[in-house]
């Protein structure tokens, strides 16, 4: 689902499913445009005022969004009784407060400014997200039932973010939030998620010794940074006689370049292989990480599949 889809339009295309017309003016959206130009709306016959679904509509949406708007509606009723179609979160937006629904309670412990609270669950937005977006920034501080942030951010930051799941088979460090923020898809597969970005490594100590009988493996972006963490943290494991294994990326076909916006993360062109020692990786994965720094690109964790990423690994390593 397109991250930049807003609850408000997400609302107007369920309306659209169960009341089969909508106020034509609602065409001006990007999304309705892709809907006409799919033919899975068209104009009422006799009335341009109302766009009215086609046949195949209700096939499409509930494929691609009902189940997801369901969720959504569910969740935002649960902590903004008023919440209607005039609300501008995005999907993205959504997924985040779920998560910190789902971990409001790990998060007071360690609770951060509202910068860097902003920085670091909405990542996409940066520092300054909430605070140019205060209606997001009132649910936030409902969901963790503050009045407002501190003014300083605590010595320690140490969040737990967890997909837990009751039998899981597998265990994913993650580098990043994205994953995370649609559970299900991991849960479902009995695989439990912990992020441990780079603030946070220090989580591996709380992992309970059952879980890491499991077998682990880590998830992250393809630069300087992200496989500099995955170095620290096959450190961290090889004091408590455990491994684990890096996911090889699913998706090698749109490296991005290292100096894209919000990117901070660059190859050190002037040590061999960017100072990272070549001891933690398999022969498949220099190859990749040589081509990244020679071409300066990277891969971001999120433009991967997890399920594939996994399924990849099991097929060449076996578990």
């Amino acid at each position: 689902m397109n991250k930049e889809l807003t609850w408000r339009i997400l609302k107007a295309m369920n309306t659209l499913y169960e009341d089969g017309k909508i106020n034509s003016t609602i065409v001006k959206d990007s999304q309705f445009k892709n809907l006409k130009r799919r033919k899975l709306i068209d104009y009422q016959h006799g009335n341009s005022s109302y766009l009215v679904k086609t046949d195949v509509y209700d096939v499409y949406f509930q494929k691609n969004f009902l189940k997801d708007f369901l969720e959504y509606e569910t969740f935002l009723l649960g902590i903004e009784p008023e919440a209607d179609g005039r609300k501008t979160y995005t999907v993205e937006d959504l997924k985040t407060l779920m998560l910190i629904s789902n971990n409001k309670d790990n998060i007071k412990k360690s609770l951060t400014t509202r910068r860097t609270f902003s920085s670091e669950l909405f990542e996409y937005g940066g520092s300054k997200y909430l605070e140019t977006h205060q209606s997001l920034d009132r649910i936030v501080r409902n969901i963790l039932e503050i009045v407002d942030f501190p003014s300083e951010d605590p010595k320690v930051l140490q969040w737990r973010f967890v997909v837990d799941c009751p039998n899981p088979e597998l265990v994913v460090l993650c580098e990043n939030l994205d994953f995370l923020k649609t559970p299900n898809i991991a849960r479902q597969r009995n695989i439990e998620l912990w992020y441990v970005g780079g603030n946070n490594t220090s989580n591996i100590h709380n992992i309970s010794a059952e879980k890491l009988d499991k077998p682990l493996y880590y998830s992250c972006d393809w630069d300087y940074h992200g496989l500099k963490i995955y170095c620290r943290i096959k450190d961290l494991l090889i004091l408590k006689n455990k491994t684990i294994e890096l996911l090889f990326p699913s998706n090698l076909q749109h490296p991005l370049p290292i100096d894209s916006p919000n990117h901070k993360s660059k190859w050190n062109h002037s040590s061999d292989f960017s100072g990272i020692d070549k001891t933690y990786f398999m022969e498949k994965e220099i190859d990749l990480i040589s081509q990244l720094i020679k071409k300066d690109q990277w891969i971001e964790e999120e433009s991967n599949n997890l399920l594939d990423m996994i399924s990849i690994h099991i097929h060449t390593h076996g578990i």
